[in-house]
């Protein structure tokens, strides 16, 4: 049976009427019956009239969005119940969404303004009162509903997460500048710890994985309004009836939610004392998810340092949409009370162990074109990591190629592993900051020799290298075996200019696929120049494609000046 509409009433009513008139003028009997012709023809007419519906106005006009979206807005600031301004704001919101598929740019620009307001008072009243785990969900605002949705974020975001409002958060001055886009929605952080069933998930900060998301509300005309949430940097825009519309971002806001949580600081000084628990978080770290097709740029710090060194940096990289896009930053953690050499050995099985398990395949484009940037003691490594080391350092350990030692196979492999390597494979480009390639005299110094007393070594390498030193001493070189009597064997002791080792390892450049760049700093008065650790005789080398100096001291890595530099090189081809 066809269901009956506005107009088939109307007929029905007409045809009553009708009928009703008729009836009337029969009842008057046979004298009437001359008028009865012109009432009946007038009935008709009126019957007509009512069949015909007003075709001027439709009987329920859908409301216009951005209308229902003001009268909402402004009826705001006169509710008093949070729940009720959070429903409110809710449907406000939701009636904005619908705005930004204007074809007027200026309706478009008051949607969004309206739609961050009104968002922004829903996400406040929901985080406060909402459980601190969020997941794709469906929550009631008052009496009514809201379906919460995780649309495009982040692969390593599963299950339940944090989430933080992400202009709640502190930016540290060392981190410089919040970079924030402004566009449709509220730039939140998710905060999850670290993945457990995936190779990868050892790559991620002990600390967890924080990410952008971004916050607005959708409505499809029909259904309950959606609060979605994506990540910003990989859908940087939604379309709304054929309108591209931008979304706001925050890319610092989670570097520096893990920032505040770090206490690898702590940990790097205490390792240099003989602290055993920066020794757990060795390793290689991703920032962000992996994506085959970026460039890694990989962070060594310097002496009793860690990665947090290089928040400044990082934080410009990812705030570059041109840089982000091109490059992912790695950073790496490894403890320097241990010498050079070895710490060149470890980081190189970090890089090792993370390919394993990003790219098992080694096709990735990311493969090719790395670059590495160092600080101090990591400049010094980021050059021996592009090099080739030949026999230069093995003659200046042992008189005897390694075939010839005594010891176990184990030690044996170790030991060769150590002094013998050729450039990593991929790296283009190598950035060295106040590093002593030809070592600081500062340790020679008074402060120096305290560090030696005070520097704590514990390694199973360093124990390996001893009990092959000791089945070969008619082998190992005289010098060296003086030296490490005097010295020891530590990051410190190798940073001497004359250290045997140190020495024969100045020599070694990076091979000539590699372009490098050197930057120094430099203080009024300092002797010899230099920045007060680095002599400029030190921290330059000769064949680098630029070499910079300023005026500082040898924490480069905080100078505006050589940060926008380091960019200006990762810009060029």
């Amino acid at each position: 049976m066809r269901r009956l509409d506005a107009g088939d009433n109307r007929t029905i009513a007409a045809r009553f009427k009708t009928t009703s008139c008729l009836a009337a003028q029969v009842r008057r009997g046979p004298a009437a019956s001359w008028r009865l012709l012109g009432l009946w023809t007038l009935c008709l007419l009126l019957a007509a009239c009512a069949s015909v519906p007003h075709q001027g106005t439709p009987s329920t006009a859908p409301p216009d969005p951005l209308v229902e979206a003001r009268r909402l807005w402004r009826e705001l600031p006169h509710q008093s119940d949070p729940e009720t301004s959070a429903r409110i704001a809710m449907h406000c919101a939701a009636y904005a969404y619908l705005a930004l598929g204007s074809r007027h740019a200026g309706q478009r620009r008051e949607a969004e303004a309206i739609s961050n307001t009104c968002s922004g008072l829903l996400v406040d009243f929901l985080l406060e009162h909402e459980p601190p785990r969020w997941t794709s969900e469906t929550l009631s605002v008052g009496e009514s509903k809201l379906a919460v949705e995780f649309r495009g974020v982040s692969s390593s975001l599963s299950g339940t997460m944090a989430l933080i409002r992400a202009d709640t958060v502190l930016i540290p001055p060392v981190m410089g500048t919040r970079y924030a886009t402004p566009g449709l929605g509220i730039p939140l952080v998710a905060i999850q710890a670290r993945c457990t069933d995936h190779p990868a998930c050892r790559l991620f900060p002990s600390e967890g994985v924080a990410r952008p998301v971004t916050a607005w509300v959708e409505q499809d005309g029909e259904g309950m309004p959606q609060l979605v949430m994506t990540d910003p940097t990989l859908h940087p825009d939604i379309v709304v009836a054929d309108q591209h519309v931008v979304l706001a971002s925050d890319v610092t806001a989670p570097l520096a939610a893990l920032y505040d949580r770090s206490r690898l600081d702590r940990l790097a000084i205490w390792n240099l004392l003989g602290g055993t628990e920066l020794a757990v978080r060795e390793g290689l770290y991703l920032l962000e998810d992996y994506d085959p097709n970026k460039t890694p740029i990989i962070m060594l710090h310097g002496l009793g340092r860690s990665p947090l060194i290089w928040a400044r940096l990082t934080n410009m990289i990812f705030g570059s949409p041109e840089l982000h896009a091109r490059y992912q930053v790695w950073h790496v953690v490894f403890p320097t009370n241990t010498p050079i050499l070895l710490d060149r050995h470890r980081v190189q099985q970090f890089l090792d162990d993370g390919w394993r398990a990003l790219d098992p395949s080694g096709t990735a484009p990311a493969r090719q074109n790395m670059v590495l940037i160092g600080h101090s003691l990591g400049g010094v490594m980021s050059r021996l990591l592009a090099s080739n080391s030949d026999e230069v350092i093995w003659n200046a350990v042992f008189d005897e190629p390694v075939t010839a030692l005594s010891g176990t196979p184990a030690d044996i492999a170790v030991v060769d592993s150590i002094f013998h390597f050729k450039a990593y494979p991929g790296v283009s480009r190598a950035i060295f900051l106040a590093a002593p390639h030809k070592g600081s005299p500062v340790a020679d110094e008074f402060i120096g020799q305290l560090a030696l007393r005070l520097v704590r070594v514990s390694a199973p390498e360093v124990d390996a290298l001893l009990r092959v030193a000791k089945a070969n001493r008619q082998h190992e070189s005289v010098a060296l075996a003086a030296d490490y009597q005097k010295e020891g064997l530590s990051s410190i002791s190798t940073l001497r200019p004359e250290q045997p080792v140190s020495h024969a390892a100045q020599s070694l450049m990076p091979v000539a696929s590699v372009r490098y760049y050197t930057f120094a700093g430099s203080l009024p008065g300092a002797r010899p120049p230099g920045d007060g650790f680095v002599p400029l005789s030190s921290a330059i080398l000769p064949g680098a494609t630029s070499t910079t100096i300023v005026k500082s001291g040898h924490q480069l890595y905080l100078k505006d000046e050589v940060l926008t530099k380091i960019l200006e090189i990762l810009r060029q081809p």
